[in-house]
């Protein structure tokens, strides 16, 4: 919905007392804004009323720009509870705006995702083919079961993802049979991060012709652990030392 100087403290800040409202500050001769506003709408959409959307061009309605401090266009700022919660500045990727949505109210393929099953993410997947947090559990779940061919399916919709790159590098050295890797991948199914590691790094050599494939695997289980393990960085710094 288009809002105004005059409709905003209504259509707005009151309303984001029953659902969260995000306001896309934007202008008629903003590149960027066109650019955005599509994806906004399409992201919203998915929400499927969890949560709204407002327009408010600052040229037509520049008290409301000022209150709110606008310096830069396309600008976005989210109203929950009558007041603003969170905020960004220019021309954002869907899976940039996907997340902030998130922050304010879960889309229907999030809701499935924290279910966890392979019905439920099987559905996730169907919504959002590029969400890597239910692609890459799924394609786990099928890769157990053998069906590989599945898995790389539902992985190739997720481009740009660490985790879902190993996993597809994982597969093509699995279907290479090399059965070295064997060790590996079992001790990573188990969950002992340290033993899949400490092998798989260990073949990482500058003359093995698979090591980029094998790197990828590794990168990839490091991105899903995250910054915040500590044994993350010596992984890295070992990686880095074997292949260099």
């Amino acid at each position: 919905m288009d809002v105004s100087d005059a409709t905003f403290q209504t259509d707005v800040i009151e309303r984001s007392r029953t659902v969260p409202v995000v306001v896309d500050f934007w202008a008629a001769w903003c590149g960027p804004c066109r650019m955005l506003g599509p994806v906004l709408e399409r992201e919203v959409e998915r929400r499927d009323g969890a949560v709204e959307l407002a327009k408010l061009d600052v040229d037509a309605n520049p008290a409301t720009a000022q209150a709110y401090r606008i310096q830069g266009i396309p600008a976005v700022k989210a109203f929950r509870d009558g007041r603003m919660v969170a905020e960004f500045v220019g021309a954002q990727p869907a899976t940039a705006v996907s997340r902030f949505l998130d922050g304010l109210a879960p889309s229907k393929a999030e809701l499935l995702v924290r279910q966890g099953d392979e019905a439920s993410l099987r559905q996730a997947v169907e919504l959002e083919p590029d969400r890597a947090d239910a692609a890459v559990p799924l394609a786990r779940m099928l890769l157990r079961r053998g069906q590989s061919e599945e898995a790389l399916d539902v992985l190739s919709h997720v481009p740009g993802n660490f985790a879902a790159d190993g996993l597809v590098a994982r597969i093509r050295l699995e279907k290479e049979g090399l059965d070295g890797l064997a060790p590996a991948f079992a001790a990573l199914d188990l969950g002992d991060y340290v033993s899949a590691l400490d092998l798989l790094i260990s073949t990482i050599r500058p003359t093995n012709p698979r090591k980029d494939s094998i790197r990828r695997v590794v990168v990839g289980i490091l991105d899903e652990l995250g910054p915040d393990d500590p044994r993350v960085p010596d992984w890295r710094r070992r990686m880095t030392s074997v292949l260099y």
